[in-house]
């Protein structure tokens, strides 16, 4: 991280590359940090949230297995390092959006609280919403067992699968904040977003598709309907930002002008010599 002789020196915060490793390796130490700690207060949750994880697949009529004898503690590890991301979120959301301002101008980091008071909602939005999808996964495709047959999944199997589709949903909720703050700090136009909003949407509904377990129409629908919401409407704030930013800059620029030509004018006419 840069010095702070240093930021006094160079006011605009611009940063070499040796600078900016060294500015994302400190963000990620933090990040790593509050994940550890984070964590080991994961493991005190552990039990009553697996109980919630595992509970739609007993709602209708499945069971999860632990196949091996160490599968209890892979699962311990992966729940509490779920809940330490989750739990982490302000922390590496800040370290995130705080990488990125330093290597612009300093008096732009006012909109890393304005960022975590948007993404953070969002986020945890994002994992309810993929919580709520779940058991109608789970329930179109254990509607499809045979009535002879019984579902027993492998928590090493099971795990994985759930808590990939509650970070997919999470994460994906955060890019429009991200659009809107890359925006405010003048590195993304609103028109490249119109230019490229097509391929926008279609990775929108790839991100839905990869995310939704075994092609689910529902998970698909639910993670890409919002997503394509709040997509256009960044775009639409970005956009109405932009003009409103060239209408002050043409205004300032033109105020400019004119003094600049007053005092070229206001020079006093020599007097006469009699």
């Amino acid at each position: 991280m840069a010095s702070r002789k240093e930021r006094v020196d160079n006011p605009e915060g611009r940063m070499a590359l040796k600078e900016h490793l060294i500015e994302l390796r400190n963000r990620l130490f933090v990040s790593l940090g509050a994940l550890l700690v984070t964590t080991i207060a994961g493991f005190f949750l552990y039990f009553p949230v697996l109980d919630l994880l595992i509970q739609p697949v007993k709602s209708f009529g499945g069971e999860v297995n632990f196949t091996t004898a160490v599968s209890p503690f892979d699962t311990m590890i992966q729940v509490s390092v779920f809940l330490g991301v989750v739990l982490s979120a302000p922390v590496w959301l800040y370290e995130v959006w705080a990488f990125i301002v330093p290597g612009l101008h300093k008096n732009e980091k006012r909109y890393a609280l304005g960022f975590i008071a948007a993404a953070l909602p969002l986020f945890l939005l994002g994992l309810y919403l993929g919580f709520w999808v779940l058991p109608h996964a789970l329930q179109f495709f254990m509607g499809l067992t045979p009535g002879n047959a019984t579902n027993i999944i492998g928590i090493d199997v099971y795990l994985p699968f759930v808590l990939r589709l509650l970070l997919a949903f999470g994460l994906a909720m955060i890019v429009p904040v991200l659009m809107v703050g890359m925006n405010m700090i003048g590195i993304l136009p609103g028109k490249v977003i119109v230019k490229n909003w097509r391929i926008t949407v279609f990775l929108i509904c790839l991100v839905a598709a990869m995310a939704a377990p075994g092609g689910d129409a529902l998970t698909m629908f639910v993670l890409a309907g919002p997503l394509l919401l709040l997509f256009f409407g960044a775009t639409v704030f970005c956009l109405v930002r932009d003009k409103r930013v060239a209408k002050k800059r043409a205004t300032q620029e033109a105020e400019n002008e004119r003094m600049a030509k007053g005092q070229g004018s206001s020079l006093p006419a020599p007097e006469a010599i009699d």
